[in-house]
């Protein structure tokens, strides 16, 4: 990842051909290309390239080891997409991890960073998720 970490949270439109405009502070450590892949809790997650790249290694070597499955790394690559952000800082969400995450054309949705990577949530579930997450650095979980 480029030096810096990957914070915020912000609000933003999916216009009606899946484009999004990933926010300047994000974009500039994210670089001009990443991938977007299934994230966990049904989020898109936003991956710096040379991350993703990494991490791809280190699935391979793990179903190579008999530690992962082959499912796992079919899964990985089925889902993934190499974007290379425009001009405005948009990348296209295609339709597959569009209904993966539940994300609509024309709704609002919440970017937020989580330190190495980004998210791209409803904004629904991601007030469930970071609600979630509150409680329990809280203690209140």
């Amino acid at each position: 990842m480029a030096a810096g970490l990957l914070i915020g949270t912000f609000e933003r439109q999916l216009d009606a051909k899946g484009r999004l405009a990933l926010p300047s502070d994000l974009r500039r450590l994210l670089g001009d290309d990443c991938y977007l892949v299934r994230g966990e809790a049904r989020c898109v997650d936003v991956v710096p390239a040379a991350d993703f790249e990494r991490q791809v290694d280190e699935l391979m070597a793990a179903v190579r080891q008999g530690d992962r499955t082959m499912n796992e790394r079919r899964a990985v690559a089925g889902s993934a997409t190499h974007v290379i952000l425009d001009k405005q800082g948009r990348v296209t969400i295609d339709e597959r991890l569009r209904n993966y995450a539940g994300l609509n054309l024309g709704d609002s949705l919440v970017v937020a960073g989580n330190l190495d990577r980004v998210e791209i949530w409803s904004v629904e579930r991601h007030e469930r998720i970071d609600a979630a997450g509150t409680e329990r650095l809280a203690g209140d979980e």
